[in-house]
């Protein structure tokens, strides 16, 4: 009796085993799932889904079930072979007036620290997609067409560019001739009373673009102000895991002048003696799963401060210096990538790529 009673026990245990290999052979998604006796809440929907019929590629958020199987990028830089470049030097660097590595070793990006020629060589063996993002509300619709056709011109000439344009005008939009592999796909929104709202409503948008469309689509992404232009070249040298723009303004002067969000009750507080750079909130980007994340947390932590009557001194910029103190970017382009004015000048800067373009805030603003 003794000796059935113990074979009855070994069983049952090797059958709990069994069952326990078998579901997590079945179950091989880390997805932290809301299950009810009916199935997963969707909760963009208000509907269930049968935990059955989720598929391993799908993530569980707030606002739903939604696909996220980031496209992947090729690593390694493989070059090509014969080809023929300066001689890079491991004593003397190609700028002395400038830094070109942060405190946490990320590259600074300026004019002279690296090879175009070679650098086009290596990422063109990638095959790769960089969505970009502009948003062009009420008069700011004007600036599309030397946005689109200054970028056809200078901006990662050679590469794959889907060109993603927020409007609540779609009408308006002027046709603009594109080059080969690239395209423009115009996406109608709301419109809005006061540019901080059309400010602070972009980094839901660009989240739900992500979610909805980009993830598997692009490699790279990012995303910019449309009342701009550019002027030189803006390609691969500009490519990272998750990218800042360093402010054309804030370049050259000590931190406790940073214009950062200085009240404790926000989300985007930074108290005086923090900080590393200021970031211009005009250009921002890196890969897909990394920007995701950015926009994502921006926007949790911008609704946080909604819901407690709070609204940052510099809006979503404000969140977004706030992010990269925390979540160090692993590139920083330099102020040539997001300067003042063309008919600027500044030592330090040898060529102008992008800038803003003047205008009248006053007039073009639908609220002062």
């Amino acid at each position: 009796m003794l000796l059935r009673q113990n074979f009855i026990i070994i069983l049952v245990f090797f059958g709990m085993v069994l069952s326990g290999f078998i579901y997590l052979n079945n179950n091989q998604c880390r997805c932290h799932q809301k299950i009810t006796e009916q199935g997963i809440i969707n909760g963009g929907t208000g509907t269930t889904v049968d935990p059955r019929k989720l598929t391993c590629n799908q993530q569980i958020t707030e606002q739903g079930i939604t696909n996220l199987k980031w496209k992947q990028n090729t690593f390694g830089l493989r070059s090509s072979p014969g080809l023929l470049y300066n001689q890079p030097s491991a004593l003397v660097g190609s700028r002395t007036d400038v830094a070109s590595v942060s405190p946490w070793s990320a590259p600074i990006v300026w004019e002279g620290t690296f090879d175009s020629k070679l650098i086009d060589s290596i990422y063109k063996q990638q095959n790769l997609t960089i969505a970009t993002t502009a948003f062009a509300l009420g008069k700011y619709v004007r600036f599309v067409k030397d946005f689109l056709e200054s970028a056809e011109q200078h901006y990662f000439v050679g590469f794959r560019v889907h060109y993603y344009l927020f409007t609540d005008q779609p009408e308006l939009v002027p046709e603009v001739k594109m080059g080969e592999n690239r395209s423009l796909t115009v996406l109608k929104v709301q419109s809005l009373k006061r540019w901080q709202d059309i400010s602070m409503s972009r980094m839901e948008k660009l989240e739900k673009l992500i979610e909805s469309e980009l993830a598997s689509e692009a490699n790279y992404i990012f995303c910019l102000d449309i009342d701009t232009k550019f002027y030189g070249r803006w390609g691969v040298e500009s490519l990272g895991r998750l990218v800042g723009v360093i402010h054309p303004w804030l370049y050259d002067t000590s931190r406790d002048k940073f214009t950062y969000e200085r009240s404790p009750k926000s989300q985007a507080y930074i108290p005086a003696g923090e900080g590393d750079y200021y970031y211009a909130g005009a250009a921002f980007g890196g890969s897909l799963e990394d920007v995701y994340h950015l926009t994502k947390t921006c926007r949790e932590k911008m609704s946080i401060d909604a819901a407690n009557s709070i609204e940052a001194v510099w809006q979503e910029e404000s969140h977004l210096n706030k992010y990269f103190l925390l979540n160090k970017p692993s590139k920083l382009l330099s102020p040539e990538y997001m300067w003042r004015d063309i008919n600027e000048r500044a030592a330090q800067i040898k060529i102008v790529r992008f800038t803003n373009v003047p205008k009248n805030y006053a007039e073009i603003r639908p609220n002062p």
